[in-house]
C-alpha cells in the first residue's frame, strides 16, 4: 500500500517533531489511542477500520518503521450482540519512546488494560488537560476510534453516540463536550450488551457537533476519510429534509 493511498484528494497529516508536544496531531492521535489503541512498553497501537485512514494515522508517527496489518475481524455490534458485522480492519503499530512517556502523561491504556493515573484530576484515568487547545481533534480522533454516527430517517437527524469498555474514557468526553463551542447535550451513561457503556448526543445537537468536529479537517488531514463521508452525508440529509420541511 502506497503511503499516499488515499481517494479524497486532501493533504496527508504532517508528523508532529514530537508526539507529545501539544498539537493537533498529537491531539488527535492519541484521541485514537484512546479510543481503539494500546501502549504496550515502547510500541503503540491504534486500530482503524480502512486502509486510507491507516495511512493518515502512520503518516503522523512520520520516519519511524510503522506496521500496518489488515485483520478480519467479526465483531459485535454495542446495543445487540445478538448482530454481528464482519469486516477489514487494519493495526498500525510503531515502536517509539513516546508511547511510555504518553502513557504517563495522559493516562492512556497499557497493554490492553484499562487507563492509568489518577481519577482525581476530574478527567477520570485520561488526562488530556494538556490538548485542551486542540479539544476539536481531540474529540475527533475518539469519535472516530470508537462512535458511531449515523442518520436517523424516522426523526430526520443524526445520531451520534460513544461506546467504549473504559466508563473513564466516557467521562473525558462528556467533559470534554460540556467545554465545546458548540451545544452538544447528551443523555445518560447507559451499559452496554457487550459489557462496555455508552452515550448519545442529543439528535438535534448531531448536525451542529458533526460539522464543527469536521471543520478545517482537509488541511490538516486528520481525519478518517469514509467516517468523515459519512458523518457529512448524514447531515446533508437533515439539512436537505430541513429545507423540504
Amino acid at each position: 500500500m502506497s503511503d499516499r493511498a488515499d481517494w479524497t484528494g486532501d493533504p496527508l497529516p504532517n508528523a508532529p517533531d514530537d508526539l507529545l508536544d501539544a498539537t493537533p496531531e498529537a491531539a488527535y492521535l492519541w484521541g485514537r489511542v484512546a479510543a481503539d489503541g494500546a501502549v504496550a512498553g515502547d510500541e503503540v497501537q491504534v486500530r482503524v477500520g480502512d486502509a486510507p485512514a491507516a495511512t493518515r494515522v502512520a503518516a503522523l508517527f512520520g520516519a519511524r518503521d510503522v506496521d500496518r496489518e489488515r485483520e478480519v475481524t467479526e465483531r459485535e455490534y454495542a446495543h445487540d450482540t445478538d448482530v454481528t458485522r464482519t469486516s477489514d480492519e487494519y493495526v498500525v503499530a510503531v515502536e517509539t519512546p513516546a508511547a511510555r512517556r504518553a502513557a504517563a502523561a495522559f493516562g492512556l491504556p497499557i497493554s490492553g488494560g484499562a487507563s492509568g493515573g489518577d481519577a482525581s484530576d476530574g478527567d477520570g484515568g485520561y488526562r488530556f488537560s494538556a490538548l485542551a487547545d486542540h479539544r476539536r481533534q481531540l474529540l475527533r480522533g475518539i469519535v472516530e476510534g470508537c462512535g458511531t454516527v449515523c442518520y436517523k430517517s424516522d426523526a430526520n437527524a443524526v445520531g451520534i453516540s460513544v461506546v467504549h469498555d473504559d466508563e473513564a474514557l466516557l467521562a473525558t468526553v462528556r467533559s470534554h463536550l460540556d467545554a465545546a463551542p458548540v451545544e452538544a447535550p447528551y443523555g445518560d451513561l447507559n451499559e452496554s450488551s457487550s459489557s462496555g457503556y455508552w452515550f448519545g448526543v442529543a439528535d438535534d445537537a448531531g448536525p451542529a457537533l458533526g460539522e464543527w468536529l469536521y471543520e478545517g479537517s482537509g488541511d490538516s488531514g486528520l481525519f478518517a476519510p469514509q467516517r468523515r463521508t459519512k458523518t457529512r452525508k448524514s447531515i446533508e440529509r437533515v439539512r436537505e429534509g430541513e429545507e423540504r420541511a
